[in-house]
């Protein structure tokens, strides 16, 4: 059914949208079809989707109506492009995308990404719509073949769903309650990748923190921790950590485990106790940044990330100012800036919201030109050290360049040796010699 054809896989949002895709695109290979580099020659156009934010609804309903003009490809075996949407919007709107989106032929949702086959099937034989949402599962699930972007770097999930409900958020409803991987499963799937050439394994979540509280009663990230620093792999990350989680165990790691790199992304949403409290966060200000300190002492020279929202439903000045302070006296690496984007069904979505648009644009304007000076003046102690460097390809920003990830996971551009060639270092991590810091990007050669 699948021979001779081709698909094509967009993805918005989070890392944990990434792995499904290359999730899906490992499981349409295995039934023949051929990933393709462009829309126009795709037979499956499929979109795996995010609704955190009202942006991406937008994007996607935009794209799939374009798609109306675009021509088949001449030698597809169907005679016209099947479009296939899945993930969050899938799992939130069902077959309600049908009224949206006439031309989109196939709906699934979060929980079963393996019945995309059999749904496209079914709308290749019938020539009907077909949707397919089931509501969860009861035990984790991770059994698909993956097709990943790049042979040495890996997502491994360790939890899927969310317990928290915060109230501006979307994902536990459409990701369900959050279900742990049994730490045996976690940490073969990490030294099968390290026998397959992996270097860097992300472990993902939607708060990795509370790990393992479903299946032994109390968090155990620390342990997972240990369990894939065993299997030999030079680096780990981790996304996402929720503050109210992080234990004393999870910190030490980063003192204790040396293919634990030194970068954490904290997600603190707002510097105001009163908005925080909103927003149904579960710590304080206060408590925030004694994990700060906890973590600076234990690791020094950390580089710190995080996620802010602003123009939360009755953030006043006061709130805006008290989360600038914050974000001036943490001095983080990277800050992601968001304003508030209302989700239907969420609590936020009925609060009161008197602040008017200029007023919440302007505030996050300033935001941006503190975040931006900040993470310049952070990136300028790394300038005269040799860091060593992931190399992942080609930079975009210029012939000769190659782009890889600091242990900090900053973006360093470096020269391209005059005998060498990129795809010579692919995968490979060097010893880099930084002489320019960027407010984005570290610059240097190899050393």
């Amino acid at each position: 059914m699948f021979d001779n054809s081709t698909f094509f896989v967009t993805t918005f949002g989070c890392q944990m949208n990434k792995h499904d895709s290359e999730r899906i695109a490992g499981l349409l290979e295995s039934l023949g079809s051929v990933p393709v580099d462009s829309l126009d020659d795709a037979d499956f156009a499929i979109y795996m989707t995010c609704c955190v934010r009202e942006r991406a609804d937008e994007r996607l309903l935009g794209q799939v109506r374009s798609m109306k003009n675009l021509p088949v490809r001449p030698s597809s075996p169907y005679g016209k492009r099947f479009v296939a949407i899945g993930g969050c919007i899938g799992q939130r709107d069902g077959d309600g995308l049908f009224d949206a989106l006439p031309n989109v032929d196939v709906v699934f949702g979060t929980h079963n990404m393996e019945d995309l086959p059999r749904l496209l099937q079914d709308a290749i034989e019938s020539g009907s719509q077909r949707a397919s949402i089931i509501d969860g599962r009861a035990e984790f699930h991770d059994e698909l073949p993956e097709d990943r972007e790049h042979p040495w770097a890996a997502w491994l999930p360790i939890t899927v769903g969310c317990n928290n409900f915060c109230t501006y958020c979307i994902v536990p409803y459409v990701r369900g309650r959050e279900i742990s991987r049994p730490i045996e499963e976690i940490a073969q799937s990490a030294r099968e990748y390290v026998v397959h050439g992996v270097k860097e394994i992300t472990l993902l979540g939607q708060n990795v923190n509370s790990y393992g509280r479903d299946l032994y009663g109390r968090p155990r990230f620390d342990d997972v921790l240990d369990a894939v620093s065993a299997s030999g792999v030079e680096r780990i990350r981790f996304a996402t950590s929720h503050p109210k989680d992080l234990t004393d165990g999870v910190i030490e790691r980063f003192a204790t485990l040396p293919n634990l790199m030194p970068a954490l992304h904290l997600p603190v949403q707002s510097g105001s106790n009163r908005i925080l409290t909103k927003m149904n966060r579960n710590y304080t200000v206060e408590q925030y940044l004694g994990l700060i300190e906890k973590l600076r002492r234990i690791r020094p020279g950390i580089a710190l990330s995080t996620d802010i929202i602003v123009g939360f439903p009755g953030e006043s000045e006061k709130d805006f100012q008290a989360t600038y302070d914050l974000v001036e006296r943490v001095g983080y690496s990277q800050v992601f800036t968001f304003i508030y984007s209302k989700r239907a069904g969420t609590p936020a979505a009925e609060m009161p919201d008197d602040a008017p648009h200029e007023v919440v644009q302007e505030r996050f304007q300033r935001l941006v030109d503190l975040v931006q000076d900040s993470a310049y003046d952070v990136n300028q102690s790394d300038v005269g050290l040799t860091l060593p460097v992931l190399i992942e390809g080609e930079s975009k920003r210029g012939r000769g360049l190659m782009s890889g990830k600091s242990p900090k996971n900053q973006t360093v551009l470096v020269d391209v040796p005059g005998d060498g060639a990129i795809g010579d270092y692919a995968g490979t991590i060097v010893d880099a010699s930084i002489t320019e810091a960027r407010r984005w990007y570290l610059k240097g050669s190899i050393a």
